[in-house]
């Protein structure tokens, strides 16, 4: 993955971000009979016709595409709920409402996946995304006030809005760490040129003949 393979960036992309969304547990309700299925993550099911239960996300959908069941949007995803956390999110400027982690990915999984499962559909979108920009726009606002402390705490923050400000946050710290204690940071530059004339003044092996 991207953030695991460079730790300058530490950021992953959107799709990276959803993947591990992806292991969320979702109510689906079959419409077949089926025995559980065994996974290394778990075990999941018996399965019954118009029993619900909890499966990950990953496998909600692949039922979803074979036309084994229905996804159960998650009780947050209501109009009245969405609603009423929109109209918190714009009076409190300094909080965020409690929403899951992964509430970006789980309502854009079940837009591509699940649409007509969902009730009021495009309401639901629009507030979802309502709800996004505010927050985004108080993320944007807390990091301007930004000063180099040796943490940051923003509570309630999900993995889209985390992985928007990581970045940002790594990169101002080592600053202000590296403009409070010039002395602990390495010169790359000088340390390099060392290198190379310890390099040139090492004695020379004689070629084979």
């Amino acid at each position: 993955m991207a953030g695991q393979s460079d730790p300058h960036i530490s950021i992953f992309s959107a799709e990276e971000v959803e993947f591990m969304a992806e292991d969320e547990l979702i109510e689906i309700v079959p419409n077949l009979r089926m025995d559980p299925l065994n996974f290394i993550c778990g075990d999941f099911g018996p399965f019954l016709p118009q029993i619900a239960t909890q499966v990950p996300f990953w496998l909600a959908v692949a039922l979803k595409k074979r036309g084994k069941c229905a996804i159960r949007p998650p009780q947050w995803m209501s109009v009245e709920n969405l609603t009423r956390v929109l109209e918190r999110e714009r009076e409190s400027q300094g909080a965020f409402q409690v929403l899951p982690f992964h509430y970006v990915e789980i309502s854009r999984l079940l837009f591509d996946h699940a649409r007509d499962d969902i009730p009021d559909m495009y309401m639901v979108r629009s507030l979802i995304e309502d709800i996004r920009d505010v927050r985004i726009h108080k993320v944007e606002t807390s990091l301007e006030k930004f000063s180099g402390t040796s943490a940051v705490k923003i509570p309630n923050l999900s993995a889209m809005e985390v992985n928007i400000i990581r970045p940002f946050v790594g990169r101002a710290l080592q600053a202000f760490y590296k403009h409070d204690n010039p002395e602990k940071i390495p010169d790359v530059d000088r340390a390099s040129s060392a290198q190379t004339r310890a390099a040139n003044n090492e004695p020379r092996r004689p070629l084979r003949r």
